[in-house]
């Protein structure tokens, strides 16, 4: 069993999610970042891992990426941060969010192994089909880890099979495209989210372009909870040459502190 399927987890109501990216703005700087997500209150964080062609990432994730491959990042050095977050306390679920490629070219196996070491709860690769998944899922469930099904609102002839076999937590994305802030959602989603929980046997979280109060409040009533990521990952890099600084990271950590708990109350 992982943190995503204990009961803490799956019995809480409005869960928040942050998504945040490994290396970004550096390899220390995100472990701080994480600890301090911990401190806000989240309930999980979703750790990204740099790629050079994130399909579903929009500008302000990808430029994050771009930051945090030059500072090193990649899929191994996540794991190891992962691991290093857990040695200095970090206890909250955690999600690999990754693409194909960096998987493939490690191997199945060996990202497994990696994500035992640094105790990670589940993966989610949004360019790996549901209808090819089934050698990782595998994998996943022998080690005791949560795969992440996405549902797009294309989904919905297969939105039951899907939900029937979800692991940790169902990610509802609420827009075609990639991620990125959004000012208004389609009408269908809340139809859409709640024919989902009637055969969903996990929780199920929306997510994309999710960024302000009010939209996280509005997803929380309709959904089991929000993951909000292109919001936060531009607070962070507004804060990046104080989150290097040894004078002014301390400061910087207290204000994604309280952007984190604005959202969340």
């Amino acid at each position: 069993m992982n943190k995503l399927t204990e009961e803490r987890f799956q019995k809480k109501e409005n869960r928040f999610v942050p998504y945040i990216m490994s290396c970004h703005p550096t390899y220390e700087a995100s472990i701080e970042i994480a600890l301090t997500l911990q401190e806000a209150g989240v309930d999980a964080i979703e750790w990204g891992v740099p790629f050079s062609d994130p399909l579903a990432d929009g500008p302000v994730i990808q430029q994050a990426g771009d930051r945090a491959r030059k500072a090193g990042g990649s899929l191994r050095k996540a794991l190891e941060g992962m691991k290093e977050a857990r040695q200095q306390g970090l206890q909250a679920p955690v999600v690999l969010f990754t693409y194909v490629n960096p998987v493939l070219s490690v191997g199945f196996e060996k990202v497994i192994e990696g994500m035992k070491e640094a105790e990670i709860d589940g993966i989610l690769i949004p360019d790996l089909p549901f209808e090819e998944s089934e050698e990782l899922r595998k994998l996943c469930n022998e080690a005791g880890i949560s795969l992440i099904s996405l549902i797009a609102p294309s989904s919905s002839h297969r939105m039951e099979k899907i939900s029937r076999l979800g692991d940790g937590f169902l990610y509802y994305v609420t827009s075609l495209g990639v991620t990125g802030t959004r000012q208004s959602f389609s009408d269908q989603i809340s139809h859409s989210i709640n024919e989902l929980k009637k055969t969903a046997t996990v929780p199920v979280l929306a997510g994309f372009g999710i960024s302000t109060r009010d939209q996280v409040r509005h997803f929380q009533s309709i959904a089991d909870g929000v993951i909000v990521g292109s919001a936060l990952v531009r607070f962070i890099g507004e804060r990046e040459q104080a989150l290097l600084s040894e004078n002014e990271s301390k400061e910087a950590l207290k204000e994604i502190k309280e952007f984190v708990q604005e959202l969340i109350s």
